[in-house]
């Protein structure tokens, strides 16, 4: 007894028109972008904040979440959001908060004055 599928009673149907088997001819070029439909034009608007989690904020600025923790209860970390129990950092305040800390030496005067072990040099 054979098990096979018997295909002949089934004759498989192909849709020509379909634009995978649609050939270029004089008013289709194959290298000829195909023109869409016009969509309505939506205005631009500014996204959303984005906001991440501990975890997530450490990982982008990669701090380990513990970091960011501490910096939260004795300060000097960035500015986070409390949604309930939840606390959020923006993605905009990350960044603001990574690109005050650069400096270009640490003899930059900013630097010096930031840091207070970076005088102890000097005494």
């Amino acid at each position: 007894m054979s098990h096979s599928i018997d295909l002949s009673r089934h004759p498989r149907r192909i849709d020509l028109d379909a634009p995978l088997h649609r050939k270029a001819g004089p008013t289709a070029h194959a290298m000829r972008p195909v023109e869409r439909a016009e969509e309505p034009q939506t205005p631009q608007t500014c996204p959303a904040p984005r906001y991440l989690t501990n975890n997530e904020a450490a990982a982008f600025l990669r701090l380990s979440p513990r970091t960011l923790e501490k910096q939260r209860v004795i300060g000097g970390g960035p500015r986070f959001h409390k949604f309930g129990r939840r606390v959020m950092y923006a993605l905009t305040d990350l960044e603001a908060w990574a690109s005050e800390r650069s400096f270009e030496t640490t003899f930059d005067p900013e630097y010096i004055d930031r840091h207070p072990g970076a005088q102890r040099d000097d005494q």
